[in-house]
């Protein structure tokens, strides 16, 4: 009988090839090869909302998911046969207590008068993330510091996650309820569809997946990560005890550099060896 596999999987820079860095020609061919295989359940775990996933589906010709975690796991879909995608609203329902009855125009009227802070566009937000663009020169210390104590003093409990749009050369910001994050909604639906440590992977490429790649959840960093990436999450696994559950792919199987989907089924192979007949078991004619 074969074992289930959960995939999780992060999706710029790790499944979509949008990074400097070279992709192997069949590898998005094989990971969806692997993707299509019976006893695999997949989810892909992103910043980006409803959209932008579909649109990144259609655009890469990625393999129609089980699951999406959407909006930096604020929200979470499944992903019917047929396509439709249905709110699971359970998931929402769990974090929103950490707002504390708070809606994100009570904790925007919050955060109104901080100059640094600009809003993103209206598709960017939903009912729990309160997303922002921050100039790159901003005392990002100083002004987390102010963001939380004025949450803080309101009784709200949130987390912020900061990171870069490098070709816009600007900051992000998203503030979120305190437990939706890549790694909390990961572990709701291994829980709501009974999957353990053992039958579950999460592949990445940024420190947006760093709490996921760190965790006991066995976990992929692709080839074309930063290497000050690489050295941060080697060292919070080392930390954590860890590092065995977390795999730098370096290229080489099957041919591939180990760059995005190549180093992703590169890390799973690891994991899980069944993996290499289920790839082997249907020609691939095209050199890799």
């Amino acid at each position: 009988m074969s074992p289930r596999l959960l995939i999780c999987t992060d999706l710029d820079r790790t499944l979509i090839p949008n990074g400097p860095q070279s992709e192997s020609p069949t590898a998005r061919e094989r990971f969806a090869h692997l993707a299509a295989h019976d006893s695999v359940t997949l989810a892909y775990v992103s910043g980006r909302h409803r959209a932008l996933v579909k649109q990144a589906i259609a655009n890469y010709r990625l393999p129609v998911p089980d699951y999406v975690v959407g909006d930096v796991g604020t929200t979470l879909y499944r992903v019917d046969a047929d396509g439709a995608w249905q709110h699971l609203a359970q998931w929402e329902n769990a974090i929103a207590a950490d707002w504390a009855g708070h809606s994100r125009a009570d904790i925007k009227s919050l955060l109104v008068d901080i100059s640094d802070l600009r809003l993103q566009e209206s598709t960017k937000q939903n009912a729990f993330k309160l997303s922002y663009y921050v100039p790159l020169h901003s005392d990002r210390v100083a002004l987390s510091a102010r963001i939380e104590q004025r949450l803080i003093d309101n009784g709200i409990a949130a987390r912020q996650i900061w990171s870069v749009d490098e070709p816009a050369g600007i900051g992000l910001l998203d503030v979120l309820p305190a437990r939706a994050s890549k790694l909390h909604a990961i572990q709701a639906l291994m829980q709501m569809q009974a999957f353990t440590l053992e039958d579950t992977v999460f592949c990445g490429d940024s420190g947006n997946d760093i709490e996921v790649l760190v965790s006991p959840i066995r976990a992929v960093l692709v080839g074309n990560a930063q290497p000050e990436v690489r050295d941060h999450a080697l060292q919070l696994a080392e930390a954590a005890g860890h590092r065995d559950g977390l795999y730098l792919a370096r290229g080489g199987y099957l041919g591939m550099n180990g760059n995005y989907s190549g180093g992703m089924l590169e890390g799973i192979a690891h994991y899980f060896p069944v993996v290499d007949d289920w790839l082997l078991g249907k020609a691939m004619d095209r050199p890799a």
